[in-house]
């Protein structure tokens, strides 16, 4: 009985993951920054989701960017309620900062931090896939 109780505990833990996991999972439209916005791809990697730059748009409409194929979003590991955190790579500076994601639906805010995560930037996201 006590093998029964700590294997259904343990997939429980791993299904509420897997859960936490898939809020994030699909395509993201970002906010305009330095004058372009991008499409993020968010998959899993790992125990963590990661995103990666898919497509790349300016005021003149959808150009090939050298960043198409990076990530942006590194490890990022759920932390439950549609919270996650990890890395955030900022292309315009080529910095990564520490990463911070909360997915509501089909909003996703992202957060670079510096000093620990205390002072930190965000973008408001949109759900296209």
């Amino acid at each position: 009985m006590k093998k029964f109780l700590i294997l259904a505990a343990s997939l429980v833990a791993f299904a509420t993951t897997a859960s936490a996991q898939d809020a994030a999972l699909g395509v993201w439209q970002t906010e305009v920054d330095d004058g372009a916005y991008a499409h993020i791809t968010i998959a899993p990697c790992g125990a963590a989701v990661c995103g990666v730059i898919s497509r790349t748009f300016n005021a003149d409409g959808e150009y090939q960017s050298e960043n198409i194929g990076k990530t942006l979003v590194i490890d990022m590991v759920p932390q439950g309620d549609g919270a996650y955190e990890g890395s955030v790579w900022r292309p315009s500076n080529n910095k990564i900062y520490i990463g911070k994601m909360d997915v509501n639906g089909n909003s996703l805010r992202l957060r670079g931090c510096v000093a620990g995560g205390l002072l930190c930037s965000s973008q408001n996201w949109q759900r296209l896939g």
